[in-house]
C-alpha cells in the first residue's frame, strides 16, 4: 500500500545518499510513517532524519533537508510536495490522485483487501482452548477461543497456512476423568429414579445432568444396575461421559463461532508409544538422567530454572513427557511453527516445554506461546461469581452468548491485549447505543447499507464502478480521512499478526467507524456534505467511497469472526 511505496522511496534515498556521500551510512534505517492530525501538514510525515542525526553526528534539519534533496517530487512521483517542519520532521503531501487509486484497490481486491503474502505459505499449527473433556467450555475458555481463532485468522490473511487444534487432555492415567465419569453414573441413575449420591470430589453444575440424559437417551436403562467400583462400568462411563462432553464442547465452540481443524487426543501419544518414543530420543540425545528412581530431563542445560521429572520412579509418565511427545509430534507432521494460547496461569511451563523442544533436537524458537490473563463478568455493577446452571464455574455459551450473543462475546473478549485482565460489562454490551463499541462499529456498517439503498430508491442510482465515477471529486476533509484509515487496513492486520495483537484489529475497527460516522454526520449540518446528494457526479464518488468503506468493514469483522448486519 501507499506506506510502503513510501518507506520504499525513503529508503531508496538513503541508499543513494549513502553511495554518493550526501550521507555516512553504516546500515539502513527503519522508516516509519505516520498520518498527521491536521491534513495542512501533509498527508505522510516521517522523523526518519531524527533518528539518523544521532548517529551521524548532525543537526536533524541538515539530515533531513539532504533528504528531501533527493527525494523524487512532482511529474509522474507519488510525491507531490516535501517540507521540513518543526526539529526535522518531513512531510510529505502525494499527489491528488492517490486518494482514488485507494479507492480502486479496495473495490479490485474486494475481500482480499487487507491481505499479504508475509508468510510465504509456511505452516502454523496454533493450539487453543484445550479444555479438559470434563467440563464445559468456561468463560475464560471463551477468551482463549477468541484469541486464537482471531489469530488463525489474522495469520491465514498474511499468508501462513494454518491449522486450528485443540488438545484433548484425556490421559488414560487421569483420576479427574475417573472422577467425572463416576459423576455422570450417579446423575443417570437418579434420572432413572434412584437417590443421589454426593462425596468431596464429585462434578455438580447441570452440565454433569446434561450428559447423564445423554446417555439414558442413547442406551436407556441398560447401565441402571451397573456397579460403579467394577473397572469396567468405571471405563464405560469415563468414556461416554467424555465423549458426551466433547460434543457439549463443540457446540458450544460452534455456537461462538470457532470451528477446530484436528481434535488430537493426549491418550493416544501414549497408546500408541509416541510418549516412550519421545523419552527415548532425548535420552539417546543424552539429555536424562537417573535419579531416585525416577529419570529426569536436563531441562536446566536449555534455560530452564530447574531439571524435570520425565518418568516417575513408579514408571509412570509425567505432564510433560506428554507435552514432549505432543510437540514432538507437531513438527514432525511438518508444521514450521507451532503457537499455544495458554492461560497466564501456565507462564511456567514456557520454559520446560521450550526446554524439551530443544532436547529433542528442534529449534525451540519454532514454538511461540500467548499468554492470556483473566477476565470476570460485570453486571450491574458486581462482578458475577456463579452460574446460572447452578455450577462453580462461568459458562460461556450459558452465561455470556445467550446473555449478550456472539458478536459481542467476541469483540469484547479481544478489546485489551491478551496480556491485560479483562473485564465484560453485560449492561454495556446489550446497549444499542454509541457506548457500546460492538454496536458502534456495525451500526456504521448497517448504516452504509441503508445509505446505498437510499441512493437507489430516491435517485436510482446504484453504487457505480470506481472507473465510472470522478473521484477528484472528493476533496473534503473528512472524505480524505476516510479514504486515508481505509488504507490504513493492510498495515493493521499485518501488524496483528506478527505482534500476535488482535487487539489492533479492534481498535482499527472501531477507529474506522468513528471516521465513517464524522463523516457521515457532516452530511446532517450541511446537505452538501451527504452521501446522498443532489449533484450526480459527487454521488457517484461518494457511493464509490462508502462502498468502499463498507468493504473495509465487512473485512475486518470477518478477520474477527463477527457479522456484519446490513439492519441493526
Amino acid at each position: 500500500m501507499i506506506k510502503e511505496q513510501l518507506a520504499e522511496k525513503i529508503l531508496d534515498v538513503l541508499k543513494i545518499a549513502k553511495t554518493n556521500g550526501t550521507l555516512a551510512l553504516d546500515t539502513m534505517p527503519e522508516v516509519t510513517l505516520e498520518m498527521p492530525k491536521n491534513r495542512a501538514h501533509g498527508d505522510w510525515a516521517t522523523g526518519v532524519a531524527l533518528g539518523l542525526a544521532r548517529t551521524l553526528g548532525m543537526p536533524p534539519r541538515e539530515v533531513a533537508e539532504k533528504i528531501v534533496g533527493l527525494l523524487p517530487i512532482g511529474g509522474d512521483s507519488l510525491i507531490a510536495k516535501a517540507d521540513i517542519a518543526g526539529p526535522g520532521f518531513i512531510n510529505l503531501t502525494l499527489r491528488q490522485d492517490w486518494l482514488g487509486d485507494i479507492l480502486r484497490r479496495i473495490e479490485a481486491q474486494g475481500e482480499k483487501f487487507g491481505q499479504s503474502h508475509t508468510g510465504d505459505g509456511q505452516s502454523i499449527v496454533i493450539e487453543f482452548v484445550s479444555t479438559n473433556p470434563n467440563g464445559p467450555i468456561t468463560v475464560a475458555g471463551g477468551r482463549n477461543a477468541a484469541i486464537g481463532d482471531t489469530m488463525a485468522s489474522l495469520l491465514t490473511a498474511t499468508g501462513y497456512r494454518v491449522s486450528r487444534e485443540y488438545y484433548i487432555n484425556d490421559a488414560l492415567n487421569s483420576v479427574q476423568m475417573n472422577n467425572f465419569g463416576k459423576s455422570v453414573f450417579f446423575r443417570y441413575r437418579e434420572l432413572l429414579g434412584h437417590g443421589g449420591q454426593e462425596w468431596d470430589e464429585m462434578y455438580r453444575g447441570e452440565y454433569v445432568a446434561d450428559v447423564a440424559r445423554e446417555v439414558l437417551e442413547k442406551d436407556g436403562a441398560v447401565y441402571e444396575n451397573a456397579d460403579i467400583d467394577d473397572p469396567e462400568t468405571t471405563r464405560i462411563f469415563r468414556g461416554l461421559s467424555e465423549s458426551g462432553m466433547i460434543a457439549q464442547q463443540k457446540t458450544d465452540l460452534e455456537a461462538f463461532g470457532v470451528v477446530f481443524d484436528t481434535w488430537f487426543s493426549e491418550s493416544t501419544l501414549h497408546s500408541d508409544g509416541r510418549v516412550q518414543s519421545a523419552i527415548d530420543e532425548v535420552t539417546k540425545r543424552g539429555f536424562t538422567y537417573q535419579k531416585d528412581g525416577a529419570l529426569w530431563l536436563k531441562a536446566t542445560e536449555f534455560g530452564d530454572d530447574k531439571d524435570r521429572v520425565l518418568m516417575r520412579a513408579d514408571g509412570t509418565p509425567t505432564y510433560i513427557a506428554g507435552d514432549l511427545a505432543y510437540h514432538k509430534d507437531k513438527f514432525d507432521r511438518g508444521f514450521d511453527r507451532a503457537i499455544n494460547v495458554w492461560g497466564a496461569d501456565h507462564a511456567g511451563y514456557v520454559s520446560r516445554t521450550k526446554a524439551g523442544i530443544a532436547a529433542l533436537g528442534y529449534d525451540p524458537n519454532r514454538l511461540y506461546v500467548l499468554l492470556y490473563q483473566l477476565v470476570s463478568i460485570v453486571k450491574d455493577g458486581e462482578v458475577v461469581m456463579s452460574s446460572k446452571r447452578k455450577g462453580n464455574i462461568l459458562e460461556l455459551k450459558a452465561d455470556l452468548i445467550e446473555e449478550i450473543g456472539k458478536d459481542a462475546a467476541r469483540f469484547f473478549f479481544l478489546m485489551r491485549s491478551p496480556h491485560s485482565t479483562l473485564d465484560i460489562d453485560i449492561n454495556l454490551a446489550k446497549k444499542t447505543e454509541k457506548d457500546n463499541p460492538v454496536y458502534y462499529v456495525q451500526y456504521a456498517y448497517a448504516r452504509i447499507a441503508q445509505a446505498i439503498q437510499k441512493a437507489l430508491d430516491e435517485k436510482n442510482a446504484p453504487v457505480p464502478l470506481a472507473a465510472d465515477a470522478d473521484l477528484s471529486l472528493l476533496t473534503e476533509d473528512t472524505e480524505a480521512a476516510l479514504i486515508k484509515k481505509l488504507s490504513e487496513l493492510p498495515d493493521e492486520i499485518a501488524l496483528s499478526a506478527s505482534e500476535y495483537a488482535p487487539q489492533r484489529l479492534v481498535q482499527y475497527a472501531r477507529d474506522l467507524a468513528a471516521v465513517f460516522h464524522s463523516f457521515y454526520d457532516a452530511g446532517n449540518r450541511s446537505p452538501a456534505l451527504r452521501v446522498v446528494c443532489d449533484d450526480p457526479e459527487t454521488l457517484k464518488a461518494r457511493l464509490v467511497l462508502v462502498a468502499a468503506t463498507q468493504t473495509v468493514l465487512r473485512n475486518s469483522l470477518s478477520l474477527l469472526g463477527l457479522s456484519a448486519p446490513e439492519r441493526m
